[in-house]
């Protein structure tokens, strides 16, 4: 009973839509262009496409950079540079920004020849001899996630973002995972793993 009661609790806490002016988030997003482009999608593959994220996500994440700013790194998301952009940000500011990339179309990514293989197992069916959850459970058929669970969009994504935020929660660097489950699965992938199913994302639409 316990366990309902807290899956009930965590999939309300995300349930909430980010309420933000989408006109007003494309004002502040001005500063955010040089890393995420214009229009959410950047063109530099280490840093993620913002545009067409659910904007609950991009909320959550927004508030835990500033977070691990205020806390000194002891909680949220630690990033140096996303740390001192939010900063000066207000909570309606963030969900601004959220509301205006939210409504962006990210544009297609592509996957490799040589990662469809790997990739597509890890992301459909997992590695069940390894204890290693497929993808798809959480982020759906076609890697879009769910807003009400708060599961991001990771389809077209930029695979060396994907590749690096994945080794960051095997090596516990990123924690702010719900639950611990991305660093539970990412802990028992290998580099050449990691890779493939990051590069397979990108061609998922």
């Amino acid at each position: 009973m316990k366990k309902i009661v807290l899956l009930l609790t965590l999939f309300a806490s995300f349930s909430a839509v980010a309420d933000g002016d989408a006109e007003k988030g494309k004002a502040i997003s001005a500063t955010c262009a040089a890393c995420h482009g214009a229009d959410g999608n950047s063109a530099v593959p280490a840093n993620p496409k913002l545009a067409g994220q659910h904007p609950n996500y991009l909320l959550k994440q927004l508030k835990e950079f500033k977070l691990a700013m205020t806390s000194q790194g002891q909680s949220g998301r630690n990033n140096a540079v996303m740390g001192g952009m939010v900063m000066p940000l207000s909570e309606k500011d963030m969900a601004d920004l959220a509301a205006y990339y939210a409504s962006q179309d990210a544009t297609p990514g592509t996957t490799p020849e040589a990662a469809i293989a790997l990739g597509k197992q890890i992301y459909n069916a997992g590695l069940p001899d390894r204890g290693v959850a497929a993808c798809i459970a959480c982020h759906g058929p076609r890697g879009n996630g769910t807003v009400s669970s708060g599961f991001p969009k990771i389809s077209g994504q930029h695979a060396d973002y994907l590749k690096g935020q994945l080794e960051m929660f095997r090596s516990g660097q990123r924690n702010n995972d719900l639950n611990g489950m991305m660093r539970a699965v990412s802990a028992k992938l290998s580099d050449a793993e990691i890779l493939a199913v990051s590069q397979y994302l990108g061609g998922l639409h």
